[in-house]
């Protein structure tokens, strides 16, 4: 990768063998070959180094489907955090080959039915690989009850805030509608939110407006004016410098460059 890559998705990956390494919060962090791994690619992260990797599966999942499955805590706590969550037991490694090789095959198809299924399996093995964070002890636990509790409901909160984006983010939203929805003061759910997350309310709305668009570039041959809008800005200048920003490119270009080869990988 030449640069590092942002998007407002849960990755999940697979590799056949070798392993490949990424840098992600200046940490340099190597995954290990058939082994589930995980991580909020709304971390920076960057491939840096790669060894002996026949091939690789690449999941990605929208961050908002992820808050909406009710995974456990644990998991959810690890992700936002920037880890990289990853199912160290070896014990699955082959009906996890098996498995990606039928997701692939099943999206590769036509059948809706398919795609529910890679949906629903997706999200149980998400919830299994929630299991390994507790055993390996990814999460330290919160000392005394009231800590505990605390952190939960903070938790909870700072959750349902990113529900809200992610359902309403092509609307005219801002940061007293998102307090709103869970009862909080704008500037105490705006730091809530910015302590549980590591980010801001508005810089997550901007990551969900762009993904939107980028979706859009290359999946459709709509006017970059009318995506502007219908990702939720309210003017095309502000579409172009926050996309330019995150994805390093503007949105014309990248729907020449990435938009042409996804269309050619897909046909």
């Amino acid at each position: 990768m030449p640069r590092p890559d942002q998007h407002d998705e849960i990755e999940v990956n697979f590799l056949d063998r070798g392993t490949l390494t990424y840098l992600m919060g200046g940490q340099r962090i190597t995954i290990q070959p058939r082994r589930v791994s995980a991580f909020w690619a709304a971390v920076p992260h960057q491939i840096v180094a790669y060894e002996n990797v026949n091939y690789y599966y690449v999941v990605t999942v929208p961050f908002g489907w992820v808050l909406q499955w009710g995974l456990p805590e644990q998991l959810m706590v690890a992700l936002t955090q920037g880890q990289i969550v990853a199912d160290n037991s070896g014990s699955r490694s082959a009906l996890d080959r098996q498995l990606f090789e039928q997701w692939h095959d099943d999206v590769d198809g036509d059948c809706n039915t398919s795609h529910e299924v890679v949906v629903l399996e997706l999200r149980a093995r998400l919830l299994r690989l929630a299991d390994s964070v507790v055993h390996e002890q990814h999460v330290p636990a919160a000392s005394g009850a009231n800590s505990a509790s605390r952190l939960h409901t903070n938790l909870e909160k700072a959750e349902s805030m990113a529900c809200f984006v992610a359902r309403n983010y092509t609307s005219r939203i801002q940061v007293k509608d998102i307090a709103s929805c869970v009862g909080l003061h704008p500037d105490y759910a705006a730091t809530l939110f910015r302590k549980t997350f590591g980010t801001t309310l508005n810089v997550l709305i901007t990551r969900h407006r762009i993904a939107h668009a980028q979706r859009q570039l290359v999946t459709s041959d709509e006017r970059v004016v009318d995506i502007a809008h219908d990702s939720g800005f309210d003017s095309l200048s502000r579409f172009n410098r926050a996309f330019k920003q995150i994805a390093g490119v503007t949105p014309r270009q990248y729907r020449k460059t990435l938009g042409q080869s996804a269309m050619a990988g897909i046909s």
